[in-house]
């Protein structure tokens, strides 16, 4: 069940930080960054982990051969990229759940692959390129 459709556009990558800077104060447990290649998941985790303290936007980076980026000390937020995985069996083998249970934000690219293996209730961000810049970027709270 969706209870909530946000919908924002941003018009530069700029913006779409600067909208994961308002965002990140809102944000709690599991979210799910869905879009495409090149669709800025990573540069709305940029400002969302800056919003938050826990990594200047240059020290944000995509987990996408390392599969989970730590930020924070301790750590205030998890960023994982499931693009490389192919099987519910591989991403099982992170140890997600260990994650899911700290009670910090765990942001997750890709996850929407593997929606058997994603709790609820969560938020999902759906971020659609429009041209080389904007972005139409929708939040919902999925329960």
């Amino acid at each position: 069940m969706v209870r909530r459709l946000t919908q924002f556009i941003t018009a530069s990558a700029a913006e779409t930080i600067a909208l994961g800077h308002r965002l990140a104060a809102e944000l709690q447990g599991v979210v799910l960054l869905i879009g495409n290649l090149g669709a800025g998941k990573t540069t709305l985790v940029k400002g969302i982990a800056e919003g938050l303290a826990a990594a200047g936007e240059d020290d944000v980076s995509s987990p996408t051969f390392t599969l989970i980026h730590e930020y924070g000390d301790p750590p205030l937020v998890y960023h994982i990229d499931l693009y490389r995985l192919d099987t519910e069996r591989e991403v099982e083998s992170l140890g997600l759940e260990d994650l899911f249970a700290t009670g910090r934000l765990v942001l997750i690219e890709w996850g929407e692959r593997f929606p058997r293996l994603m709790p609820l209730p969560r938020t999902e961000i759906t971020i659609t390129a429009q041209d080389d810049e904007s972005r139409i970027i929708e939040w919902r709270r999925v329960t």
